[in-house]
């Protein structure tokens, strides 16, 4: 297959820095979309990859897959996209497209696997794939996602990782009007969870361990923000939720959260702790609970969702870099020093 070199950043190794290097994109094939990118979203995931977190990164790597650009070339049958339209890609670039997810458009849970956005196993062009710290991306129009004019479109980038992530489990389970909602943390999850919630009519309560977020809770959007260390406040929510979403991936006692749940309440966790959870049989038999967990979205959620954010006009509170500040930005991100999303402006790379 032909492919052509091109500009993008990350690096050969776990122990050392993101730095420019040259990769391969395949040309543009028939069900083909090209697009230059303009922004990146940096998710905590990323950080993870490089770093080889969980083990099994494809080296070199290429991080990144919250992208947004500009098409710059379609191949002779795409149908859906022209030259100088704006198109996103998120997670997924990639899955078996017959089993009974992918018909049913929860490609995430695809019976032979997704092929995600960087490394992941590249079933077109051989080796493996390359995320959006890069010049251009190149992706089945299939998995491709119309991008709608948003005012910031660089804050519009994390809502292809971050924005799908809290708005499937907020869709399945049912927020809305006459439901009080819980969102555990805040961070690049539970901020959007906030601003989504809200705008699907809910009520929205925040528990943070941090008290400087409280009041940034509010400003956010939430109803009523509670610090979860304190007993008092924790004890006035008691059976009082319909649902919470629990973004947390550091070790933490879900069993207090459960306990908040009304009847037939659900704690959902869309976090990734490192260790296993424990969960008290009776905090689940009382009141009928669950406890339930969720992964990003499929093609046609992610693009109900960027739809809905347009309407609604969410986007991610976003601090916009260039691409030479990404490693002083990941250290940032593992100290959890960013409010509440890194953005890289990709025109840095092209410069």
């Amino acid at each position: 297959m032909s492919t052509k070199q091109i500009k993008a950043y990350g690096t050969a190794s776990a122990e050392t820095p993101l730095n420019e290097m040259v990769i391969d994109r395949r040309v543009v094939q028939a069900h083909d979309v090209e697009f230059e990118v303009l922004y990146c979203g940096i998710c905590h995931s990323d950080l993870h990859q490089i770093k080889n977190d969980f083990g099994g990164t494809l080296f070199p790597i290429v991080p990144g897959h919250e992208i947004v650009g500009r098409v710059t070339a379609v191949g002779d049958h795409v149908k859906n996209f022209k030259i100088g339209d704006l198109a996103g890609v998120g997670c997924i670039v990639d899955s078996c497209g017959h089993c009974e997810y992918c018909e049913d458009g929860i490609e995430q849970f695809c019976d032979e696997g997704v092929t995600f956005s960087f490394n992941s196993a590249d079933k077109i062009s051989g080796g493996h794939t390359f995320g959006g710290f890069s010049k251009t991306y190149v992706c089945n129009e299939k998995y491709v996602l119309k991008m709608p004019a948003f005012e910031d479109l660089a804050s519009a980038a994390p809502l292809l990782c971050a924005g799908i992530t809290v708005y499937s489990p907020l869709k399945h389970w049912g927020a809305g009007p006459g439901k009080k909602i819980g969102v555990l943390g805040i961070g690049g999850l539970g901020h959007m969870a906030i601003k989504i919630a809200k705008a699907m009519g809910a009520e929205v309560v925040v528990f943070t361990t941090s008290p400087s977020k409280v009041e940034d809770a509010k400003r956010l959007g939430a109803d009523e923000a509670v610090l979860s260390s304190d007993a008092e406040a924790m004890a006035k929510y008691s059976r009082q939720l319909h649902f919470i979403i629990d973004t947390v991936s550091a070790k933490h006692d879900v069993n207090v959260y459960l306990n908040l749940l009304r009847h037939d309440g659900t704690v959902v966790l869309v976090g990734l702790p490192p260790e296993p959870l424990e969960i008290g049989a009776f905090n689940v038999v009382s009141g009928r609970r669950s406890f339930a967990g969720s992964n990003i979205g499929g093609i046609a959620e992610t693009q109900e969702m960027l739809d809905f954010c347009f309407e609604h006009n969410i986007t991610a509170e976003s601090e916009i870099i260039p691409i030479d500040y990404v490693n002083t930005a990941f250290e940032r991100l593992e100290k959890g020093d960013v409010k509440y999303r890194f953005v890289i402006d990709m025109a840095s790379l092209q410069n």
